[in-house]
């Protein structure tokens, strides 16, 4: 299957491989251990160009496209679920927000630290009135005083919330405008004060895997900081959201795969009843099954970033890769866990820890019900899927 992709993204991907083999999976174990957020490894990772592989060169990356992003960001799930969780906030929707609708200098001011991994990124639009109807729970608010706005509200499920340098968050500036009224800005909650992220307790994740509340009280923005006008936050927040699916649909693939490695490892070494566990045709049957289900969903995944690449309309396939690959995940840690028997929960066995991370990838980047939506109302012609669409790929200058 491997041979679908470039013979380039193969040799990328192999010495991405070496890269996290060689630096960043030695040294996890311990931040895993400590519950600390591994910095140093991210900007490890950033500085050797791994985060930025679909920003051009002038802004600090690579311009490899975002098939390269998504063969990566698979890899690194299938490495390390924990740390590919920062994945999103400093190679996809956070930088990619502010690349799709910011100035140049915006651009030039925030996109090369993310990307280079020396800020820690993140991107808020959920709150706990409902993730899945962003435009209509929004509530956090942002005032114009001057130069500035005041923020005053709560958000939830903010990844790495407590660890932000430079992040994107989305806040309403028209309260009777509905999606119309919401509007993107930069934050940057060490320069301000009013900002306070509380982690969030997750049974079985890793404890460097922090997704937080966020509580905002009068805290600054400076006007220069707003993406765009008053009232595109939506329509940006709705095209990050079809980038990162890819980048959602990748990892999840990504764990997937290395759910049924693990899996097909242990029933070749388990007997019952004095034959293979890998010998029953119940065992096949059960890999099979998943094993379809996740080559399906990595090869939309591809198919999806193809289309990014080509600059070709990808949001219904996105959704239709990030609803696949989820259920694969879902589907794959479930017989795995299966297969395992009662070890299948024990700490000193991966598969464990792996299946964990099945929920995260069901509901991150929209619960199924709304990749559903969005995919059965493009077919039937109720909405187009690429109403929200600006290009993916800037012009080059």
């Amino acid at each position: 299957m491997d041979d679908f992709l470039p013979p380039d993204t193969r040799e990328l991907r192999e010495a991405f491989v070496q890269f996290m083999q060689r630096e960043i999976l030695p040294a996890l174990p311990a931040f895993e251990a400590a519950g600390e957020f591994p910095r140093a490894l991210v900007q490890k990772t950033g500085e050797a160009g791994w985060f930025g592989v679909v920003f051009p060169p002038q802004l600090g990356g690579t311009d490899l496209g975002f098939l390269a992003m998504a063969v990566l960001a698979e890899e690194m799930a299938r490495l390390n679920p924990g740390f590919a969780l920062c994945h999103n906030q400093q190679a996809m929707t956070c930088p990619y927000t502010v690349f799709a609708g910011g100035t140049d200098e915006q651009c030039q001011r925030f996109i090369p630290d993310l990307i280079g991994g020396r800020a820690i990124g993140l991107w808020s639009l959920t709150e706990s009135g409902g993730g899945s109807d962003a435009a209509g729970n929004l509530k956090t608010f942002a005032e114009r005083r001057g130069d500035r706005y005041l923020l005053n509200g709560r958000k939830m499920f903010a990844t790495l919330a407590d660890q932000t340098d430079t992040g994107v968050l989305f806040a309403r500036t028209d309260r009777d405008a509905g999606h119309h009224g919401i509007t993107a800005f930069v934050v940057e909650p060490r320069k301000y004060a009013g900002y306070l992220a509380q982690p969030i307790d997750f049974v079985g994740l890793s404890g460097m895997t922090r997704s937080c509340e966020v509580v905002l009280e009068n805290f600054e923005v400076p006007v220069d900081n707003r993406i765009g006008a008053e009232g595109d936050g939506f329509r940006l927040a709705m095209h990050a959201i079809q980038a990162g699916r890819v980048s959602v649909a990748a990892r999840a693939v990504g764990i997937a795969r290395a759910c049924l490695e693990e899996a097909i490892q242990y029933v070749q070494q388990r007997s019952i009843r004095g034959r293979p566990l890998a010998s029953y045709q119940m065992t096949q049957a059960a890999l099979a099954d998943a094993l379809v289900s996740v080559e399906a969903a990595r090869l939309m995944t591809w198919q999806a970033a193809t289309l990014m690449d080509q600059d070709r309309p990808a949001n219904r396939i996105a959704a239709q890769a990030k609803l696949a690959a989820s259920f694969a995940l879902k589907q794959a840690a479930a017989s795995a866990q299966e297969l395992f028997g009662g070890y299948g929960l024990a700490s000193e066995y991966r598969i464990a820890r792996l299946a964990s991370y099945a929920h995260v990838f069901l509901v991150g980047e929209g619960a199924p019900a709304v990749q559903r939506i969005l995919i059965a109302e493009d077919a039937l012609g109720i909405k187009d899927a690429e109403r929200h669409r600006t290009r993916y790929r800037r012009p080059r200058g």
